[in-house]
């Protein structure tokens, strides 16, 4: 069983780092868990956390400027949500295979910010369910879309995106699928 929680909110950037976890600890509550700042986490080497009292359970939290994210499963996954803003080039040269750069590069210019970090949150929300953070080698994960579907280069996860709000905001998730 899976369980998704999405807020969009006009915070500063530590109540926004509260508020997921306010988001996790509802997610939590419905499964009858009871969770706070003081539950036992433990975190991998990498840093991913997980829950000492229920291992079984996986979660992974995100944020950033206006929206926070949420997801608990059975399964590892990640999450990852952005605002969709001015995207850095430097960034997609290091990070976006050449079918990815290409993508961007011919997307419409009015969608070419929201291209970007729909490629970049896929990449970002599958590191975090791997639990490796951005030490992956980005590149060598490929997205792309077809027929309005995520395609990837990735066995054994699946991947959802969410445009919210007109798409001013991205939000993907990643699930192992074994």
């Amino acid at each position: 069983m899976k369980m998704l929680m999405i807020s969009i909110m006009d915070i500063d950037k530590k109540q926004q780092h509260s508020h997921a976890h306010a988001l996790l600890r509802e997610c939590l509550k419905s499964r009858g868990i009871a969770y706070d700042e003081n539950a036992p986490v433990i975190k991998n080497d990498m840093g991913k956390p997980s829950l000492v009292e229920h291992p079984e359970l996986h979660y992974n939290l995100s944020h950033a400027n206006g929206i926070a994210a949420c997801i608990v499963s059975d399964s590892e996954c990640g999450i990852d949500c952005e605002q969709v803003r001015g995207f850095r080039p430097n960034v997609m040269k290091r990070a976006f295979s050449d079918n990815e750069r290409k993508l961007v590069e011919e997307t419409p210019e009015e969608l070419r910010d929201q291209m970007f970090f729909r490629l970049w949150t896929l990449k970002e929300a599958y590191v975090k369910a791997l639990g490796v953070g951005i030490s992956y080698l980005l590149s060598t994960a490929e997205f792309g879309f077809e027929a309005g579907k995520i395609v990837t280069n990735i066995e054994g996860y699946s991947f959802r995106q969410y445009l919210i709000r007109g798409g001013r905001f991205v939000v993907s998730l990643c699930e192992s699928m074994g």
